[in-house]
């Protein structure tokens, strides 16, 4: 089983490091063409992307129950059909922790004022949307089990939001 659950972990893995290694690769090429990776603020620069555009990219992996790795992208760096894209809206990264009788989310938003954080119930699917001076964050995350609309409990300190939702009874 060991062995199955280090194959799963390869592909996940695999992919991300696909994707890190496509931006090496676009590095690479501007380093052969004699252009320059960094702006004059020591900020990366990506072919084709106008000089406001911010990226933010990361991935974090979680140990499940029996040892099951989930790998999670956040941030507003893709990958297109057309190349690596910027997205105006970057995906924040969250963690969903399942007790008996509720679930706890926990978002990180940085730089967002809590009266500018939306979020919106529909069964088993949350909706997170936040937006404050010049950053915005959107993600939709499926829930383990469906949820009361109104959550439970909400805090907000230091760009961490954490969510408590009440299960809904069958």
């Amino acid at each position: 089983m060991a062995r199955e659950t280090k194959a799963k972990f390869d592909i996940d893995a695999g992919g991300i490091f696909k994707g890190i290694g496509g931006v090496l690769g676009i590095l690479s090429d501007m380093m052969e063409k004699g252009e320059e990776k960094y702006s004059e603020t020591g900020e990366l620069k990506i072919p084709g992307l106008s000089e406001d555009a911010r990226g933010v990219y990361g991935f974090s992996i979680k140990m499940g129950l029996g040892g099951k790795p989930t790998v999670e992208r956040f941030g507003n760096i893709k990958e297109t059909e057309k190349g690596i894209a910027v997205e105006e809206v970057r995906e924040p990264l969250t963690d969903i922790i399942v007790e008996e009788e509720r679930i706890l989310v926990v978002a990180e938003l940085p730089g967002i004022e809590q009266e500018k954080i939306k979020i919106d119930v529909e069964g088993d699917i949350l909706k997170l949307e936040a937006e404050n001076a010049g950053k915005r964050y959107a993600k939709e995350i499926l829930l383990p089990s469906a949820v009361e609309k109104t959550p439970a409990k909400t805090s907000y300190k230091n760009g961490i939001l954490e969510i408590i939702f009440s299960k809904k009874q069958s």
